[in-house]
């Protein structure tokens, strides 16, 4: 049974960071409730799913994907690239520490974990607007040990590189084109959003699933018509934190 951590929402998500999205009213209430239903979709998946407890003073603290990669021999906890979410690192890491031995992130590198997409022994890391050449270089030393290989790959237009590429099944990516270069992927079968939803890349795989935010009814369409079963949620309050469905958990084996 896979993992997921989560952590709750901060009663300061309205003074969240934002890079690429327009700052609007954050509706906290209903931010919270569908938080809670995103965390029932991941059970409803076969996740045990472990519920941290809101940073409030992180207002960027539900977007725990950011702050640690975790693989099967090790967790990386990061070094986001903005300053204010530094101090989220240390609470992750008490956590995970019953899981993995940990690896750090040290300056001047950063990385966030939104950036970095894994492909069996290959890892991709987005290097544009949280994560730097430093980082990569840091995270390729680091797990080079563990026979991994990870490939920097420049992003342009959007916040992290799972905001343009994530993984929907063993052999299939769901891309963002206008966002990354994807002959870098060629090897794969790639699956394009539809051009009428530019955000709908970002997908989380729970096993043949895929949890995805109902508002890209026509990127779930193709989805289905490429034999992937679709577990859609309304996360639209945590969209306008400029988050997505992989930024709000951390899913691995235990």
């Amino acid at each position: 049974m896979p993992v997921a951590i989560t952590r709750d929402v901060s009663a300061n998500l309205a003074e969240c960071q934002l890079s690429f999205v327009a700052r609007d009213h954050i509706d906290l209430d209903l931010a919270r409730s569908q938080h809670a239903a995103y965390c029932g979709a991941l059970a409803a998946l076969g996740c045990e799913v472990r519920r941290l407890p809101a940073l409030n003073a992180l207002a960027d603290a539900v977007f725990v994907e950011d702050v640690a990669l975790v693989l099967d021999e090790v967790a990386v906890m990061t070094r986001p690239g903005a300053a204010s979410r530094r101090a989220e690192v240390e609470p992750m890491a008490d956590v995970l520490a019953a899981y993995r031995p940990l690896l750090r992130i040290e300056a001047p590198g950063t990385v966030d974990g939104g950036d970095i997409v894994r492909l069996g022994r290959d890892v991709y890391v987005g290097q544009a607007a949280r994560s730097n050449a430093d980082g990569v270089a840091q995270l390729a030393r680091m797990l080079l040990p563990f026979g991994y290989r990870v490939h920097a790959v420049t992003t342009h237009g959007c916040l992290h590189l799972k905001s343009a590429v994530t993984v929907v099944a063993d052999d299939t990516l769901l891309v963002q084109p206008a966002w990354v270069d994807i002959a870098g992927f060629s090897n794969h079968r790639l699956l394009e959003v539809d051009p009428s939803e530019g955000h709908a890349a970002n997908a989380v795989r729970i096993g043949d699933a895929v949890i995805h935010p109902s508002c890209f009814p026509r990127t779930h369409e193709r989805l289905r018509q490429a034999g992937i079963s679709v577990h859609a949620v309304d996360v639209s309050e945590l969209q306008k934190a400029e988050g997505a469905v992989t930024c709000c958990s951390l899913v691995f084996e235990r």
